[in-house]
């Protein structure tokens, strides 16, 4: 396997984790959503619109631009709006990750965090940061699922693994 092939399985997995995370969440009433929870984001939903938000602004960043922020007219005020941009987002994303070949994970990606610092690093390494925080933070929804009393959902590698391709 490629480098570029394994970036874009871990980008599968991504998709295939990040489906589930939300199929998971679309179970719970509205109020247990945006309920207080108490983790690095203070509920499912704030969880799932920090995930959402970090890969769009990663992916900007590959495209060459370092935003500061979500864009003004973005509503992430519930489940649905945040399920809608999510497939506008993922779409980029995979188209993006598609046209990528070996030389483009080796290339420097200058750019600013959201406070304005500038950094720089290989774009293959970047690639792997996106999956590893959405993971992360998948990893805190499923356990905030739990503290609500719902059903928790495996997002494991190994489970996308074992599941049939289709």
């Amino acid at each position: 396997m490629t480098r570029v092939d394994e970036i874009r399985d871990l980008y599968a997995y991504n998709r295939w984790a990040n489906r589930r995370i939300l199929e998971a969440a679309a179970r719970l009433a509205p109020e247990e959503l945006a309920r207080d929870l108490r983790s690095s984001f203070p509920s499912v939903l704030g969880t799932l619109a920090h995930v959402l938000s970090a890969e769009w602004i990663w992916l900007e960043r590959w495209r060459g631009t370092s935003p500061p922020g979500l864009p003004d007219d973005w509503d992430l005020s519930g489940l649905d709006p945040v399920r809608a941009r999510w497939a506008g987002v993922e779409a980029d994303q995979r188209a993006f990750v598609e046209g990528l070949d070996e030389a483009a994970l080796d290339r420097a990606i200058a750019y600013r965090d959201t406070r304005g610092t500038p950094y720089e690093n290989p774009l293959g390494q970047l690639l792997r940061h996106v999956v590893n925080h959405s993971t992360y933070h998948r990893g805190q929804v499923v356990t905030m699922l739990r503290q609500l009393g719902a059903q928790a959902v495996a997002t494991d590698y190994v489970v996308y693994l074992r599941e049939p391709p289709g």
